[in-house]
């Protein structure tokens, strides 16, 4: 009897503990993640979706700072304004050799592709000869680089040269293409995304020329970066910030009535353009951190200091520490 007993009070004990474990934390009791990001930018359709209660699931609370462009966020990481934002490996890198340890996980492999009205008659890498392309991201965008290495090896064409290259803003780039100002444009996926509900449609996508260069698999191109220091000091934090990301992520591949409820957001004035957008950030979803994103990131990293060392920000390597290794501690 005594043992009986006993077992029952161990048993009662362990439930106890049980539930304290998985027991809700209220709000004022988690510490806060500020995370800055643009204020019209898709990154806010993953952070609507881990306020949704993920964030309180992975023990912080999610607080998003609005700035009104990619400098600015930039900025308030460097400033301790807020912890994290997300932007690319080149600038993490370069930030490296400047003695900020700064580190990078990734965050999105979505990549760009080049669009064209199909009356354009262009259908290969060969046919931008001679014809107008806007390019958004600038000079030093990956996708440009990539693109130019491509044309190189499989045309033996000199884009930067034997096209009328024209760069700047992606709403700008879209509206020129539809008026027929330009010939193609190569812009990010969700700015072809909205090209492609009004009819253009992909000429090459940077994903599908990547095994031709060489390169095994897609390098994620954006990725939550944060001081090295902030997740040294705040481990839990950090994982969990990637934990909830990851998790929103699924829930976004997986579930459409995620995207119901993101719908007013998104800006999108028809149901071709909400699907076409859905899709992109789908497509472009990680469902994790990979030591192979290092490796595909390194290819990359390689591939476009060979055509233009200026888009590597003029580094020989990507310095250790860009990408985050905490993650598997």
């Amino acid at each position: 009897m005594i043992r009986m007993v006993k077992r029952a009070l161990a048993g009662c004990l362990a439930l106890g503990l049980a539930a304290a474990a998985v027991a809700p934390v209220a709000a004022d009791e988690l510490p806060g993640i500020k995370v800055g990001t643009l204020k019209f930018g898709t990154v806010n359709w993953e952070l609507a979706v881990i306020s949704e209660g993920l964030d309180r699931k992975h023990r912080f609370i999610l607080e998003r700072v609005d700035f009104a462009d990619k400098d600015a966020t930039s900025i308030a990481l460097q400033s301790g304004e807020v912890d994290a934002i997300v932007t690319d490996w080149i600038w993490v890198a370069a930030q490296r050799k400047l003695g900020h340890n700064y580190t990078f996980v990734p965050f999105s492999r979505a990549v760009g592709a080049v669009m064209a009205d199909p009356a354009k008659g262009i259908r290969s890498v060969a046919d931008l000869a001679g014809r107008s392309i806007g390019i958004a991201g600038g000079a030093d965008d990956k996708s440009w680089v990539l693109l130019q290495a491509y044309a190189r090896k499989t045309a033996g064409l000199e884009l930067k040269d034997k096209a009328d290259v024209q760069f700047g803003a992606p709403p700008l780039l879209n509206e020129l293409a539809l008026r027929g100002k330009l010939d193609a444009v190569l812009n990010f996926w969700n700015f072809n995304a909205r090209l492609k509900s009004r009819g253009f449609v992909p000429v090459i996508s940077i994903r599908d020329i990547l095994p031709e260069l060489g390169l095994e698999s897609d390098p994620p191109l954006l990725g939550w970066v944060f001081a090295e220091r902030w997740a040294t000091e705040n481990p839990a934090l950090a994982r969990g910030l990637i934990d909830a990301s990851y998790e929103a992520k699924r829930l976004m591949k997986s579930d459409d009535a995620v995207w119901n409820r993101l719908r007013p957001m998104m800006d999108a004035e028809d149901d071709v353009l909400f699907q076409a957008l859905k899709e992109g950030f789908r497509a472009g979803a990680p469902d994790g951190y990979r030591r192979q994103d290092i490796a595909a990131a390194e290819g990359a990293f390689a591939l476009m200091r060979q055509v233009d060392p200026a888009s590597v920000g003029n580094l020989e390597a990507l310095p250790d520490g860009t990408f985050w290794s905490g993650y598997w501690k």
